[in-house]
C-alpha cells in the first residue's frame, strides 16, 4: 500500500535533515508556499532539526511540523551570531509560529538610545513606546531575557560600554575588569566611544560583512575575537525546541516569630523581573509549630491547586540539601514535575538540587544566579512582610491566599 503524502514528505525532510551540517546557524521551516512557518537558532543545527522529527515535542511544535514542506538554513561562525539573525528574520518575517500562543509584550527588545555615552538596555515590548525610533535604535523582538541578557554580557566583552555615570571622577568595578571602557573617569574620548556603540550596532543588524570591512580598519584584532567569541551559557539556554523554560521563577519562603503566625510567601519573576501582582500569601495552617519544612509543602500543595495560576519554569526555595530533599520526595508523590533548586545561605549562597537533576538545568541555574539570589532575597522580604502585616488588608495590590 503506498504511503500517505504526509508519511512521505516526512520522510523526505529526514533525508534533507541528514545532509545539513554540525554547525551553528539559523534554519527556516517553510510551507508548501514557501512562506515560513518558523526561524530557530541551533548550536548543531542537523542535532536541532532532527529533535524535530521525535514524538515528544510540544503540540505547537507538533502542529508546524506537519504543515511544513521544506527547510533552509544558514550557517554562522557562533551560536551568538545565530542568536542576531533569529531576531531579525523574527522581525521581517514574523513567522506564524513563533508568535502563536504567545502575548507580544512578552517579547524582548534591545534599545540603544541616542546620547553621548550610549549603552544597550533590555526593554519589554510594552515600554518600547517610551523609546521613539527617531530616538533610539530598537532591536529584536527575542524571545528569552536571559538569553539576551547573557549575548550582551558576551558582546560587551569585544566592544566595552559603560553603565556607570561619565566622568564622575571614581572608576567602576566594571573599569577594572575590563568592560567598561573608562567612561567614568574620561579614559576614553567621546568619538572612540561612540565607535564601540556603533560597531554593536552593526553587530546587531545582523550587518556582520559591514562590521568586518571596519574593523580590519579600525581593530583587526576583534575580527579575531568575535569570531571566537562562544560561551556555554548560551548554550544551555537552547532549550528544547526553542522553548524557553526559565521564563517564570517562583520563590518560596516561610516566616514566623517563635514557631507562631507562620507565613508562606510566593514571589514570582517574570524574564528577569519581579512580577508583584503575581505574589502570593499564605497563612499556614496545618503544619506544626516551627516547622519550616512542612510549612513549605503545605504551601507549595496549595499553590499547587490552583491550575488556574500561571505555570513556573523553576521553583527555588530558600533552603539547602535537607529541605531540597524533602520537598523534592513531596513533589514526587504528589506528581508535581518541576524543576527545583535550593539555595543554601549556610554554603555561601550554594546553590542544592535534587538527586538527578540534569547538567543543563544546573548549567542554566548556575547561569542565572544572580536573579535567584534576588528572587530569595524578595521571598524573605515578602514572607516577613506577610507575618508582620496586621489582619487589616494592605493596599498593595498583592492577593492574600489564606484560605486557598
Amino acid at each position: 500500500m503506498a504511503m500517505n503524502s504526509p508519511v512521505k514528505n516526512k520522510l523526505r525532510l529526514k533525508d534533507k535533515i541528514k545532509t545539513i551540517p554540525k554547525k551553528p546557524g539559523i534554519y527556516f521551516w517553510l510551507d508548501k508556499e514557501g512562506t515560513i512557518l518558523y526561524v530557530g537558532r541551533a548550536s548543531r543545527l542537523k542535532d536541532r532539526l532532527s529533535q524535530y522529527l521525535q514524538k515528544n515535542i510540544s503540540p505547537r511544535i507538533a502542529e508546524m511540523v506537519a504543515a511544513a514542506y521544506d527547510i533552509r538554513y544558514e550557517e554562522t561562525e557562533t551560536l551568538l551570531e545565530a542568536v542576531i539573525l533569529e531576531a531579525k528574520n523574527i522581525k521581517k518575517y514574523w513567522p506564524k509560529y513563533n508568535i502563536v500562543d504567545r502575548d507580544d509584550r512578552s517579547f524582548i527588545y534591545v534599545v540603544i538610545p541616542k546620547a553621548s555615552y550610549a549603552k544597550p538596555i533590555i526593554v519589554r515590548a510594552t515600554d518600547l513606546k517610551k523609546f521613539p525610533s527617531s530616538q533610539a535604535k530598537i532591536f529584536g523582538p527575542y524571545q528569552s531575557f536571559h538569553l539576551l541578557q547573557t549575548a550582551l554580557r558576551l558582546i560587551r566583552r569585544v566592544f566595552p560600554y559603560s553603565t556607570c555615570t561619565p566622568n564622575s571622577g571614581r572608576a567602576c568595578f566594571d573599569y577594572q575588569i575590563g568592560l567598561c571602557p573608562g567612561a567614568c573617569i574620561g579614559a576614553i574620548s567621546r568619538e572612540d566611544y561612540r565607535k564601540n556603540i556603533n560597531n554593536i550596532i552593526l553587530l546587531l543588524s545582523g550587518e556582520k560583512k559591514r562590521l568586518t570591512n571596519r574593523l580590519k580598519k579600525e581593530n583587526p584584532d576583534k575580527i579575531k575575537a568575535l569570531r571566537h567569541l562562544q560561551d556555554v551559557s548560551l548554550l544551555s539556554r537552547e532549550g528544547d525546541l526553542g522553548e524557553d523554560k526559565v521564563n517564570r521563577i517562583e520563590g518560596y519562603d516561610i516566616s514566623h516569630l517563635s514557631g507562631k503566625e507562620s507565613y508562606g510567601s510566593m514571589v514570582v519573576f517574570e524574564n528577569g523581573e519581579a512580577a508583584r501582582s503575581e505574589y502570593r500569601l499564605f497563612k499556614v495552617k496545618d503544619a506544626p509549630a516551627g516547622d519550616d519544612e512542612r510549612a513549605l509543602s503545605e504551601v507549595l500543595l496549595r499553590r499547587f491547586r490552583h491550575p488556574e495560576w500561571a505555570a513556573p519554569d523553576l521553583i527555588m526555595i530558600d533552603g539547602g540539601s535537607p529541605q531540597v530533599s524533602f520537598i523534592s520526595r513531596i513533589f514526587k508523590s504528589n506528581n508535581i514535575k518541576v524543576p527545583l533548586v535550593g539555595i543554601s545561605k549556610f554554603s555561601g549562597d550554594k546553590l542544592v538540587f535534587a538527586a538527578k537533576t540534569k547538567k543543563p538545568l544546573r548549567d542554566l541555574a548556575d547561569n542565572i544566579k544572580g536573579t535567584l539570589l534576588k528572587v530569595r532575597e524578595e521571598a524573605h522580604r515578602f514572607a516577613n512582610y506577610g507575618r508582620k502585616r496586621t489582619a487589616k488588608p494592605a493596599r498593595t495590590g498583592i492577593k492574600n491566599n489564606f484560605n486557598l
